[in-house]
């Protein structure tokens, strides 16, 4: 008796291990799908990402020349002058954003990978502001210098309508501001909290989600 008890007792043990190492494969088995997923979906935002070094590259190769030829001609100047820093602005951030890409360490704790996505989705948020703020303006001179490639100099056959312009520009900035400011407010949490998601991205939300999965999964 003392025998079947003793051998049941080692079975069940030996049942109660391979369920316990059964349940640590399938976590794993999870974890790494998740997580391969989590990678694949910031591809989007890393290939938008050399998109845009490219486009900042391209800006500054067209406004160096430009702006170095027309120094004397002081709107041409300032032309030229915005479209590189507006250049050198899109290539700054995106090598920051590439390198936090790279930076995500899958082989680290959930937790790790979780506050490194969390750092990525801050800098992308303050990203997209600053790219929305200044692209209310920006646009000006590029409309203005895009004008003078075809051969009509607004600023110096129309001035008015560049004053215009500009207003315009300042004008679609009190808006954002004003919507920021606005959805900011306690009982705006949720417009505020869709318009931080929209400024991340889609690629980072679903890779958080990924993890929050991961997450709710090893709770069960």
């Amino acid at each position: 008796m003392t025998m079947e008890l003793d051998d049941f007792k080692q079975a069940w043990q030996s049942l109660d291990r391979r369920l316990e190492q059964q349940q640590v494969l399938n976590l794993q088995l999870f974890k790494d799908g998740k997580l391969d997923k989590t990678r694949r979906g910031l591809r989007p935002l890393k290939l938008g990402q050399g998109v845009q070094l490219l486009v900042g590259a391209m800006l500054m190769l067209l406004a160096v020349p430009f702006w170095v030829q027309h120094r004397d001609t002081v709107h041409l100047l300032i032309y030229g002058l915005l479209v590189h820093g507006y250049g050198l602005m899109s290539i700054l951030f995106a090598a920051r954003t590439l390198t936090l890409i790279n930076r995500v360490d899958y082989a680290a704790p959930v937790l790790i990978i979780q506050q490194q996505l969390g750092e990525l989705r801050t800098w992308c948020i303050r990203c997209s502001l600053w790219f929305g703020v200044v692209w209310c303006l920006f646009w000006v001179p590029l409309l203005l210098l895009f004008f003078y490639w075809l051969g009509a100099d607004v600023w110096a056959a129309a001035p008015l309508v560049v004053y215009t312009l500009i207003a315009s520009g300042f004008a679609c900035l009190g808006l954002a501001f004003g919507l920021i400011r606005w959805s900011r407010h306690p009982r705006r949490s949720r417009l505020a909290k869709y318009l931080e998601d929209s400024f991340a991205g889609f690629s980072i939300r679903r890779a958080q989600t990924h993890l929050d999965e991961i997450t709710r999964f090893t709770k069960e």
